[in-house]
């Protein structure tokens, strides 16, 4: 019995245009990945098959219990709930509250029940959790990882029948993830995971791809799926370069057939001229000559606009298969200390002392646990906040590059951005800079509020790498909302920098092939 079955679904926006149609998919295994270029859709084909979202056409059957994960807590951030209360536990927290007291109204025994050590499991369930051990802590106070795994927390404990988790691992450190996989492994329901991480995708026991060519079902994990992809581009590769050779001989050919018709005409006029052939056997061969080589053109331009279509397509589906490219522009290499701090007691997060020097040329992974002050170091780095303590020294310019793209003006098109931005840039190199990160013809003109998050940080990408007076990027975990072609293809450009960068990922394979050579914890 399927988990969920979609038939012929389709999703248009309300100015007519299509994300995707016609899609049909069957989920029979209890661990499913759903992968795909941002702005693929994913989000909301997941939407659809959760019964939140109803499909332009076709139609879904759904299990009789969904809960879904998404990526933005942001109810939880402008709430004033308390952890607690987000739980659902705070009227047992209450009546043990007023027994305690010395108030015996039967209520208050009724909602507490058998949970009279309630308030101390709670507080040591929050505590292994890595969240305030005081359950009447304000959610808005919490980080986005102790968020993600409050959230997370609670999905775990319903026994709905399918679990949807859009990007779950988004802000989760090292030992976020590792309690994020095992909780997964003990889930008795099914999952569906939408997901860039290849760690949690090596998860799942089969892969769906959604793409501009619909959706490609792949059986294995994350591993395979790699394997397939590499495996079919190099046969589209083969093909293309057959067809290539196929329209070269075709070339050759009617080359060859013209010249043995222009051949035959001037033989048939010389004929003509000498009068050894009656004039109608000659017009007759002159009409039956005209024939044939009507047909061998028609032939030709049958023949010629299959090999055209048959490439087209091919050439699409390389498009979905390659990587794209981000050119980054080089920084002179230099080995000079350009950061240094001596004795910093950081505002928020880690109170222990921090020291440490940068150069100019370091490529570093800062690394450490959710709420340890990380993106607080970078602020303070660029300015924005003040050490408690200590001395700071920055011999560099800084460009920061956060998780909420701040570099991207939504009023204005990727190409006004680039060249708002990137000073004396001219128009041919920005288009050639946004083509090699999917920006094609007309769509560099799409507003930056239209942009999907992985193509803002492509974006910013560009923006920030091409400034004239940069030195050190710091950039805070600008692999998030990327897509997996995307997160390769950034951490391609990222280790191919000759500058150099200070990095927050929680991505320790991403943060590997970024080429960086130095890692702090803190």
């Amino acid at each position: 019995m399927p988990v969920l079955r979609a038939l012929h679904i389709s999703h248009q926006f309300d100015n007519g245009e299509t994300l995707f149609q016609h899609l049909s998919c069957t989920m029979t295994k209890k661990r499913v990945g759903l992968v795909g270029r941002n702005g693929a859709g994913k989000s909301v084909l997941a939407s659809i098959l959760s019964g939140e979202l109803t499909p332009s056409s076709g139609s879904v059957t759904p299990p009789t219990s969904v809960a879904v994960y998404r990526q933005q807590p942001s109810q939880l951030l402008e709430s004033q709930h308390t952890i607690a209360q987000y739980l659902g536990k705070d009227r047992i927290l209450e009546a043990l509250k007023h027994i305690e007291s010395g108030d015996c109204a039967e209520h208050w025994f009724q909602t507490v029940g058998d949970n009279w050590d309630f308030t101390t499991r709670l507080a040591q369930q929050l505590t292994d959790m890595g969240l305030s051990p005081e359950p009447h802590f304000p959610c808005a106070k919490l980080s986005g990882g102790q968020l993600t795994r409050l959230q997370l927390w609670q999905l775990f404990g319903t026994d709905a029948e399918l679990l949807i988790l859009d990007e779950p691992s988004n802000h989760l450190d090292a030992e976020g993830k590792q309690w994020l996989t095992a909780s997964m492994r003990a889930y008795a329901g099914a999952i569906l995971l939408i997901s860039h991480d290849r760690e949690l995708l090596r998860e799942v026991e089969e892969i769906w791809e959604l793409s501009s060519l619909g959706l490609q079902v792949f059986g294995g994990n994350y591993d395979f799926y790699a394997e397939r992809k590499r495996t079919e581009l190099q046969a589209v590769e083969r093909q293309l370069n057959h067809i290539d050779k196929q329209k070269k001989q075709l070339e050759e050919q009617a080359q060859r057939n013209r010249e043995k018709a222009e051949q035959r005409a001037a033989q048939g006029n010389k004929l003509r001229k000498t009068g050894a052939q009656p004039k109608i056997l000659m017009d007759a061969m002159k009409d039956k000559a005209t024939a044939r080589a009507s047909n061998r053109n028609k032939n030709e331009h049958l023949r010629q606009a299959h090999l055209n279509e048959k490439e087209q397509a091919l050439k699409s589906r390389k498009e979905q298969l390659k990587n794209q490219k981000i050119h980054l522009a080089d920084s002179q290499s230099r080995s000079r200390k350009v950061i240094s701090i001596l004795d910093g007691v950081l505002p928020f997060g880690c109170k222990a002392p921090i020291t440490l020097q940068i150069f100019a040329n370091d490529k570093v992974h800062l690394t450490g646990k959710n709420g340890s002050g990380k993106s607080t170091l970078l602020k303070t780095i660029l300015g924005e906040l003040t050490l408690n303590s200590g001395e700071l020294q920055v011999n560099t310019p800084l460009y920061y590059l956060d998780q909420h793209f701040g570099a991207i003006n939504p009023n204005l098109s990727a190409l006004e951005n680039i060249l708002h931005h990137c000073k004396g840039m001219i128009e041919s190199d920005a288009r050639t800079l946004l083509a090699g990160i999917g920006f094609r013809r007309d769509s560099v003109f799409r507003k930056g509020n239209m942009l999907s998050g992985g193509e803002k940080m492509k974006l910013a990408m560009l923006i920030v790498s091409h400034q004239p007076t940069q030195s050190l990027l710091l950039l805070d975990e600008p692999d998030n909302h990327l897509d997996l072609d995307s997160k390769i293809m950034l951490a391609q450009a990222l280790n191919a920098y000759r500058g150099g960068f200070i990095l927050i990922s929680h991505d320790g394979e991403f943060a590997e092939e970024s080429g960086v050579v130095r890692q702090i914890e803190i």
